[in-house]
């Protein structure tokens, strides 16, 4: 068996090298996948290979993948189980698949064929990286979102990190799908949604922020028109009315950069019935406050934090990271009317993810620190979802025809 797999690795270095000579010799320098495959094909005959069908395919799709493709990744891009990769140097590939990182056998030739990869990305987005330009974040064709970092500051050879682009819209129905929620939490946050309340979806990194924000926005009525800004666009949702727009950084020379604060005072202009924010992490949320204050009702918006209460710390902390200096207490009295409802998510050690809270904001401008009551929780000890018996507010007073079967869950 290590005789096979040695003499399959030989054969893809050597075909890789006698393809790329044909190549050159024809002066191709955009070849076709197709046109590379019948080379590989005819490098295989050529040596007489009596090799299974399946290790040749796996010879020939090396040997393409690495000419036309991403290398060993293009592997696990077209793998629609693979959520994230990472590549930490070029003989350690990582996968995410359903929540939890697993070590793939795939690896890169040598250090200088990762680069290649890495250099082939971001080439096709106009950026560089190189020595003086050590990190950069990119997008592939599909929409997958890529960070690289090489030497001197990554030590121990080339890292790249792909997000993948989902391939369809995530809603509420994968969402039960996938136990993240029960029946009466997504029928709640329907409720939230058409009845515009303001909502902020906590949690940590790989938590499923992005993938809930995507099923909230994907109930947004279509008669209303939506605009969502993001530092990657990453939301995706069937909407007619539907306005996307992506932060861009500085280019080469340090110039050209339009941050998300300006795409979020832009987007005041463009007569929004309703703002969506990929994640706020800086002086724009005092911009997102004020948009929902001011005739906004119904936005979205994410945050990395903890928990309910943390999030709406850390939305106050980034308010204050602006611009505007303006006094704790205004900056509270903006947080608690602007956030109506806070959705925590979080991602369990078993790699499911899950809301694990939904939470009122409470709406007391006199009293000294936030206030929120929980809505629904996760019970981790009974492993089951809960929900009190308390009327939230929001509900008292909702005008929303279908609240009224809502409020039979509740005591008046």
């Amino acid at each position: 068996m290590k005789y096979v797999d040695k003499q399959v690795q030989t054969l893809k270095e050597t075909g890789q090298k006698e393809v790329l000579d044909v190549l050159q010799y024809r002066k191709t320098l955009n070849p076709s996948e197709s046109e590379v495959r019948t080379l590989c094909q005819d490098f295989l005959r050529k040596h007489d290979t009596l090799l299974p069908k399946a290790l040749q395919q796996e010879i020939i799709d090396a040997i393409t993948f690495s000419i036309v493709g991403l290398g060993p990744l293009e592997f696990l891009l077209r793998d629609d189980s693979v959520s994230e990769i990472m590549v930490n140097g070029g003989d350690n590939i990582f996968v995410e698949r359903k929540g939890h990182l697993e070590k793939t056998k795939l690896r890169f030739t040598n250090e200088k064929q990762l680069i290649q990869v890495i250099n082939r990305i971001v080439g096709q987005v106009g950026r560089r990286i190189d020595e003086s330009n050590p990190l950069v974040d990119a997008r592939l064709l599909d929409g997958s979102r890529v960070n690289a970092i090489i030497s001197p500051l990554s030590l121990k050879g080339a890292s790249l990190t792909i997000r993948k682009f989902p391939t369809k819209a995530f809603t509420i129905s994968d969402m039960l799908t996938y136990e993240s929620c029960n029946q009466a939490m997504a029928d709640f946050l329907e409720f939230a949604v058409l009845s515009r309340q303001n909502l902020l979806v906590s949690g940590g990194t790989g938590a499923g922020k992005t993938s809930t924000l995507n099923a909230c926005a994907s109930l947004i009525p279509h008669k209303e028109r939506l605009i969502t800004i993001e530092d990657s666009a990453e939301i995706r949702i069937d909407h007619p009315h539907f306005v996307s727009l992506e932060s861009r950084n500085a280019n080469v020379e340090g110039t050209g950069e339009i941050p998300i604060r300006q795409l979020l005072k832009n987007a005041l202009r463009m007569r929004p019935d309703r703002i969506v924010v990929g994640e706020i992490r800086g002086g724009e949320a005092i911009d997102m406050l004020q948009a929902m204050n001011t005739g906004h009702k119904g936005s979205l918006t994410t945050v990395h934090a903890n928990s309910p209460l943390e999030s709406l710390y850390r939305v106050e902390t980034m308010v204050l990271m602006g611009d505007v200096e303006l006094p704790l207490a205004a900056i509270r009295s903006q947080v608690v009317q602007g956030i109506d409802i806070v959705v925590q998510q979080e991602r369990l050690p078993n790699g499911q993810r899950k809301i694990t809270q939904i939470a009122e904001v409470v709406k007391n401008m006199r009293a000294a620190d936030y206030e929120l009551r929980p809505i629904f929780w996760y019970d981790f000890k009974e492993e089951t979802f809960c929900i009190t018996d308390q009327m939230p507010d929001c509900l008292k007073n909702s005008r929303y025809q279908e609240s009224e079967i809502i409020k039979t869950w509740f005591k008046q």
